[in-house]
């Protein structure tokens, strides 16, 4: 069973008087495990398919199922909930809290997950400050940190809470070269010593390099899909939908 399933989703918003189309009737598979990029230019719609997968929007139309869940009509707190639970977030301008220090940012999702006592939150944050190589920062503050360090904080923050799914909306853009190559190092040495998926929106080629897959986008619409086995290989989004529609 896929982990993510996207099906025929479209996304509509109101600029003033105007409708733009941001996605139109997408539909995506992603199994657990993965190391995927959404590529593609700025307004092309991989921002906008991130944000419905992990809940931070609503499709206008279509349907989207987090490990077998149907997110449509939840609620605004069942939806957190869910998040809270399965999915966590890495932005590309960290987003920590700046009056906590690095070992509270990490603990602070957990304390939405009452079920853990203070040991538990304990051992977890120091679990995954050490594997994000931070633990002798963890009293340090954000603006004692570097821009590679914070976004280690916050990688470690998304992985306390135990999700199946990690996003990461452009994760090394605030970064240097060196800096970005070793988040991203960081990043699949985790999904392939714990499986832990991960799903990226970015237009940076080192990310799509690191990938085992890739989703291109363009206009909103999907234009072709890639798995990385001994090189890239791009299936046209066209021959899809002819197969799709022969095999119906």
């Amino acid at each position: 069973m896929s982990l993510v399933r996207v099906e025929n989703v479209s996304k509509d918003y109101l600029l003033g008087e105007q409708r733009v189309q941001a996605l139109r009737n997408v539909s995506l598979s992603i199994e657990a495990g993965v190391f995927l990029a959404i590529a593609g230019p700025s307004g092309s719609g991989k921002s906008t398919l991130l944000n419905l997968i992990g809940c931070i929007d609503t499709p206008t139309s279509g349907k989207i199922l987090i490990d077998g869940q149907d997110v449509s009509g939840r609620t605004p707190d069942e939806l957190a909930e869910l998040r809270a639970r399965t999915i966590g977030f890495v932005f590309q301008t960290f987003n920590l809290l700046p009056v906590l220090t690095a070992r509270e940012n990490v603990e602070y999702p957990l304390l939405q997950l009452k079920e853990l006592s203070r040991e538990e939150r304990r051992k977890r944050v120091e679990h995954f400050l050490d594997v994000v190589q931070l633990s002798k920062f963890a009293d340090h503050r954000p603006n004692q940190l570097s821009g590679g360090q914070r976004q280690r904080v916050a990688i470690a923050r998304a992985l306390a809470t135990h999700p199946k799914l990690v996003l990461a909306d452009e994760p090394t853009a605030n970064l240097d070269h060196r800096t970005g190559e070793g988040i991203l190092a960081l990043m699949k040495d985790i999904n392939q010593r714990f499986g832990t998926t991960f799903i990226f929106s970015t237009h940076d080629k080192k990310v799509m390099a690191k990938a085992d897959r890739l989703v291109r986008m363009e206009d909103g619409q999907i234009r072709a899909l890639g798995v990385r086995r001994s090189r890239w290989l791009l299936v046209d989004e066209m021959r899809r939908r002819e197969r799709q529609q022969r095999n119906a």
